[in-house]
């Protein structure tokens, strides 16, 4: 199960991978927050990122998304190196994050904040609003955005009067329009409550059944062993390991760094990602 990093090239991760991440490290100043970490992304799998506080977590993903330089390693998406590609240039390449695509435009409607993000991932995207407002097969496309996210019913609402898990649901409805290949999902459930939490768990379900990408960084374990096919354990700075949620689960290394070790008493930890 183990996956340590490859010396050479990335040819040496799996065929299948729609994303290889390989011997990513990233310094701020004395401290190594990602330490020549390694991981692949097959294509159609719904793959956790999991570890402690402090791990790296969020600077890996902060790094395949673009908005972090790493200082050594590359980043692969599709056989591709995007490593030097900006946000921009990998989401038209088809690798999205969610929740920071574009900010909720709280004072329009819900269908009129999908509209625009639809109307973005356009080469020629109309000027005005009076433009954007004519645009039938845009408001096509965002209804049907909508009703994937469980969101129709809310189409005409002011965004700002929605609650905390719809605007999350909002989120992911903008990072859908741009059309991903893959998906980069940062906490998604941070901040809601139980039944908000469990709406979520079954909208990336519903992702999943279409075999749509994912890469989930999530502290709830619960919905990341419901949730992925395979799991990589993050500890500082460096994947440890990859497998499927029971091999990682029984993985003594893994449930001495983060799951908790059952002959102590401790079941998981809660910590948030970091």
């Amino acid at each position: 199960m183990r996956d340590p990093a490859t010396p050479g090239l990335p040819s040496a991760l799996p065929e299948l991978s729609l994303l290889q991440v390989h011997r990513l490290v990233k310094r701020f100043g004395a401290l190594t927050a990602t330490d020549e970490a390694s991981l692949a992304v097959r294509a159609g799998e719904t793959h956790a990122l999991i570890g402690p506080n402090g791990a790296g977590k969020t600077t890996l993903i902060h790094q395949i998304s673009g908005a972090l330089a790493p200082d050594g390693g590359g980043i692969f998406f599709d056989g591709e190196d995007v490593t030097a590609l900006t946000m921009p240039r990998r989401v038209s390449e088809g690798l999205v994050r969610s929740f920071q695509i574009t900010s909720i435009y709280k004072r329009f409607t819900v269908l009129d904040n999908v509209v625009l993000a639809v109307l973005a991932r356009r080469p020629s995207a109309p000027s005005w609003w009076r433009a954007a407002r004519a645009d039938e097969a845009a408001y096509a496309d965002a209804e049907a955005m909508l009703t994937l996210v469980g969101l129709a019913a809310a189409a005409d609402r002011v965004a700002g009067s929605l609650a905390h898990g719809e605007q999350r649901q909002l989120e992911l409805a903008l990072a859908l329009a741009a059309r991903p290949r893959l998906l980069l999902l940062d906490e998604p459930m941070a901040g809601m409550g139980p039944d908000e939490s469990a709406r979520m768990v079954d909208l990336l379900s519903a992702l999943k059944a279409q075999h749509l990408t994912l890469l989930l960084v999530e502290h709830d374990m619960d919905a990341v062993f419901r949730l992925a096919d395979r799991v990589s354990v993050l500890v500082n700075g460096r994947v440890i390991a990859t497998g499927s949620p029971e091999e990682v689960r029984n993985d003594p290394a893994v449930r001495q760094a983060y799951l908790g070790d059952e002959s102590s008493g401790t079941t998981g930890a809660t910590g948030e990602a970091a």
